[in-house]
Parts: structure tokens; sequence; C-alpha cells
């Protein structure tokens, strides 16, 4: 069976104490996973400083230089896995036995890990507004001609990571162009992707001692997200919860994405049936970016019914099966958990799965000794219905009528919304949303709400996260 080390400051190293993963279809242990203690990963983040140091003498371009490197290597070499060795699809085939996903969607996020890389220094001075990249190097710079000083927040990013999806890696990657070590524990279904990332870089010449990776319980999750300067903490509404109010940690929880019609949006609504179905149901419905809700004032239930139709031709495949759409759950009470939090808000009036009539059987369906649950598209008759404003890890997506008075406030109903898609012309409504602070991603037109520009903030601004302004003079 193979083993997957930690990695302190690059070194792998093998822990008495393990984890085993099973496959998602078969259940047998597929991988064993080194486990951190709580107190290695303190004792090892004494030595910060001395991670950051091994970055700080690197000119930027060159490290700039080092991750567009990473990206072939990360999409072609073979690569350590601890005692073995990886290929590039020996690593789809791994992730996709743990997590469930079909390797044509796994392929498709390595792409978007590896453009992240190639795009490094477009990303940098998207996220820095145009600053020279050299401010990075001697620590000052100048915009129009104003004097700027950047100091870091922290000598290291901590970072725990999620199982859903390998694409969210690309938002972390940058990081070491930007002069700061990364501390990772992922996920505990997905170790793989983020240790075939440090791989790569390590062979595309960046140091060693910039990468820690400590698969870990809880406790060892904690120990990073304090002891760590600045942080980013993936998980769901009760786990991110734990940590809501502190500024040194950038939350990742449910995005509750939607796409928003105005009134004259909603009368051509067929001119935009492919976009809503590309965002709700694109990478198997798994990213926070994925579109859980379309909000009209009209034609609510016509649009509900040409959704479910459109998503009838998504089912079961095999793996290997390049027409995948959907993945099935690593954890099949998962999946029955979610059917049923489905069922139970059907029980109240006001709400109607319009995918049930389409599909061939009932919706949680299980297929080759996996688990799925089938794309479903629920009809609410108001926005105050408990499925109108919910999120899961599968094509989901509930249809909400509003009502004039909601149109005419919209955003203030929607709660916290972290990608948003405009379709219509309504100025009035378009400049009530651009002043409003519960959206976080906003497209105006048709884009898809799972479209991402990576030069734009994600829940924050990564460089902002990491570095602060100082007041700066200098004598010329």
């Amino acid at each position: 069976m193979l083993h997957i080390p930690l990695l302190r400051r690059g070194r792998p190293y093998r822990s008495l104490d393990t984890h085993t993963v099973p496959h998602h279809a078969t259940g047998q242990p597929f991988v064993e996973i080194s486990q951190a203690n709580p107190g290695l990963i303190r004792r090892d983040l004494l030595d910060q400083k001395a991670m950051r140091a091994s970055l700080i003498d690197i000119p930027v371009h060159r490290l700039m230089e080092m991750t567009r490197a990473a990206a072939p290597i990360f999409l072609s070499d073979t690569l350590p896995l601890g005692d073995d060795a990886q290929g590039p699809e020996d690593y789809v085939r791994q992730v996709s036995a743990t997590t469930g996903m079909p390797y044509a969607m796994v392929r498709k996020t390595m792409q978007r890990v590896a453009s992240v890389m190639t795009n490094v220094g477009y990303i940098i001075l998207g996220l820095t507004r145009g600053l020279d990249p050299r401010l990075f190097d001697q620590g000052y710079g100048e915009i129009d001609g104003q004097a700027v000083s950047y100091y870091p927040r922290s000598q290291s990013l901590g970072i725990v990571l999620p199982s859903n999806s390998p694409g969210v890696h690309g938002l972390w990657v940058p990081v070491p162009a930007m002069k700061m070590p990364l501390v990772l524990r992922p996920g505990r279904a997905e170790p793989w992707t983020p240790y075939r990332i440090i791989q790569a870089f390590i062979k595309a010449g960046l140091p060693a001692d910039a990468f820690s990776y400590y698969p870990s319980e809880h406790a060892g999750a904690g120990e990073i997200v304090r002891n760590t300067g600045r942080s980013m903490f993936f998980g769901d509404t009760t786990a991110v919860g734990t940590f809501a109010g502190d500024p040194r940690i950038e939350l990742h929880g449910p995005g509750y994405s939607k796409v928003l019609l105005t009134a004259d949006g909603a009368t051509q609504w067929k001119d935009s049936l492919e976009l809503m179905a590309k965002s709700i149901a694109d990478n198997g419905g798994r990213s926070c970016v994925n579109a859980s809700g379309v909000w009209t004032p009209s034609h609510g239930r016509e649009i509900a019914e040409a959704i479910a139709a459109r998503f009838a031709q998504i089912v079961p495949r095999a793996a290997d099966d390049p027409q995948a759409e959907i993945a099935p759950f690593a954890d099949a009470n998962v999946a029955r958990y979610i059917n049923n939090q489905i069922d139970v808000g059907l029980a109240e009036p006001g709400a109607e799965d319009m995918s049930a009539k389409h599909r061939q059987g009932p919706r949680l369906v299980e297929k080759n000794g996996s688990t799925f649950l089938l794309p479903t598209v629920i009809h609410c008759t108001s926005s105050s219905h408990p499925l109108a404003n919910r999120e899961f890890l599968f094509p989901y997506a509930a249809v909400v009528d509003i009502t004039r008075d909601e149109l005419e406030s919209m955003p203030a109903c929607l709660g916290p919304t972290l990608s948003a898609t405009i379709l219509g012309t309504d100025q009035a409504f378009i400049d009530r949303v651009l002043r409003s602070d519960g959206i976080g991603r906003l497209n105006l037109g048709p884009i898809p709400t799972n479209t991402i520009a990576w030069d734009q903030p994600h829940e924050g601004n990564l460089f902002e996260h990491l570095y602060a302004r100082r007041a700066f003079q200098k004598v010329s």
C-alpha cells in the first residue's frame, strides 16, 4: 500500500501515527498517510523565520520563473510520492480513488492549477493592483510617483485544506512567489494534490525549506491556524464559524453562489439556460462558486423545469468515462444525509423537486459500489423556504421566486453570497448590487458564476492578507 509521509521543511518524515484512507468504491484500504501530532507541528513552527529566509534572498523574478517552470512538471513529470513515484496518470487515478472524482474532472483541475502557475506574474500584478513585483525584493516602490512600502504580516501562511475539489489549490499557488512559505494541512480524502504541487515546486528550483505538509486530525489543524501569523481555513459552516471574526484567518466556507435575474433578464431566460446549467453543474457541482440558486422575479417554474430537463442527461458513469459529469460520494453516509435533508425540506409547503419526473428512479443511486446523488433542481415559491438558500456537494440548485419588493430591495434578501452573476440590464438593480458588501465576486452579464479570473480576489485579497502597507518616506 502507498504511504504518504509528512514534509518537514520539504523533507519526508514517516510518522508512527498513521491514518488509512479507503478506496471510495471498494472500501478497501488504499493509502496510508503519516499523521502529524500537535506537538510536532508546534515544535516545527518555531522555525518559521528560517523557512521564510529560504525565499527572501531569491529575486522575485526568479521565484516567478520557477513557479512557471513548475507547471509542465506538475502536469507531466514523474515525481516522488514518499518511497514511491507518481506519474500524472497515477495521480489522476489516486485522486479519483479517494475522492470519487471522475478522471476527466481531475485532469481538468490539473490544467486549472497549472494555468495559475503559468500566469503567476499576471495574477500577482492583479492582486497587488499593479505594483512593481520588485517591491517583494526591496520592501518599497512607487505607484504613480508616490512612495509605498509593505511589510509581511507573517513568517508563513498556514492553510487547512478541503477534500472537495483539487481546483481549490490554485488559490495558494502564487504564495511562494510572494516570498511566503507554506504550511499545509491537506484534506483527509485528498492528500495528493498539495503533495504533488510541492514536489513540482521543488523540482523547479524552489527551496524545500519553504514547504511543510502536515496531515493531521483537527487538533493539528488548530495548531497550524494558531501558530502561523496568517492562515486560510476551508470548511463547512460549523467549522469556519469557530474562527469567525479573527482577522488573521481567511475563511472559506460555503459559497451560496447565485444567478440573479432582473425583470428583463427573466423574460429572456431561455437565452441563458446553458449558462445557468453550467454555473450549477460544472466540476460536479462541488465548488463554492457553483451556483446553488437562481433568483428570479418571473418564469421561475419554467426555468426550473428547463434546467431539470437539461440535467436529466447527467447520469452516473464509470470513473474513467470521459463523459462523466458527476462524482460519487467518498462517504455514502454523507450522500444519505444530504438526500434526507432535501426530502425534509420538500415536506415544507412551497417547494417542488422539478427533477423527480425527469430522472429514472430516486435521487440517491448506488452503482458499481459507489453512491451518487443525481442533479436536483427545486422550485421554491418563496425566498424564505428552507431549501431556497442551501448548498450541497453535488449539482443542486433552487430556482427561487422573488417578490416585487425583494426585487426592488435586492440584494438585501440574498444573504452572504460568494459569487453572483446578474442577467439583465436594470441599472438600478445593478447599482444596488454594486453597493452591497454581501457579494464577494460579481459578474455583470453572461459569465457563469464559476468562471474564475485569477487576478481577482477570492474571499479576500491574498496579497493584502499577507502584506500590510506602512507609512513610508525616502530621501531621493
